[in-house]
């Protein structure tokens, strides 16, 4: 594959992949209140259903998900070609972080997987006004979605210890001097939202939460 082909691979998975995290940060401040304020999260619900704009997000993000999932299944396949399954590992020791680059496909996959099922069990068709909160806790009280939510949480946070990084590196804003913060922060970052999906799936799932 021509060296612009793989730049733009990297570049369109670094970028599609930061606009997923914006969407799971904002996503996870949104279903926060369904725990500690019901009240106040279905007049959120309701507010962000009645916008004449959401049909067009929802196609976009969907959109957004497949392209980073297909940029990545590619640019792996590229790099593993290339002879280059090891640049992780050999670069730190750092065995987590080359594990959740090696499996970030099956992650992906996962991910896909739950986005599915998510968007048919509370998209199509989508729950009446004011029973937000009550299809999400119905859904959760199934234990196969339970499973799959939990997983995807566990997925998606796995991936983000690999994939902060890479994004930053791929995008040519890795430095020496930024390269700990990044990196940190990145860890961070997958750990609140990994931890926060978590938590949400775990609450509704065992109990009237």
């Amino acid at each position: 594959m021509p060296r612009i082909d793989s730049a733009a691979l990297r570049i369109g998975s670094a970028i599609s992949g930061l606009l997923m995290v914006l969407f799971l940060v904002l996503h996870l401040v949104g279903l926060v209140p369904a725990l500690l304020a019901p009240k106040v999260f279905e007049s959120y619900a309701i507010s962000l259903h009645r916008a004449p704009w959401l049909p067009l997000l929802e196609i976009g993000l969907t959109t957004i998900a497949l392209l980073h999932l297909v940029l990545t299944l590619v640019k792996t396949m590229t790099n593993q070609r290339a002879g280059n399954v090891a640049q992780l590992r050999s670069r730190r020791l750092a065995p987590i972080a080359s594990l959740a680059s090696r499996s970030k496909v099956a992650a992906g996959l996962i991910t896909l997987a739950f986005l599915m099922v998510h968007l048919q069990q509370l998209r199509w068709p989508r729950p009446a006004e004011g029973a937000e909160r009550a299809a999400v806790q119905a859904v959760l009280h199934q234990p196969a979605s339970a499973a799959l939510y939990g997983a995807a949480a566990l997925a998606i946070g796995f991936h983000l210890l690999h994939g902060v990084e890479a994004a930053h590196r791929s995008l040519g804003w890795l430095t020496p001097m930024n390269s700990t913060t990044i990196r940190n922060g990145g860890r961070l970052l997958a750990t609140v939202l990994a931890g926060g999906f978590l938590i949400l799936s775990l609450t509704f799932s065992l109990g009237n939460a």
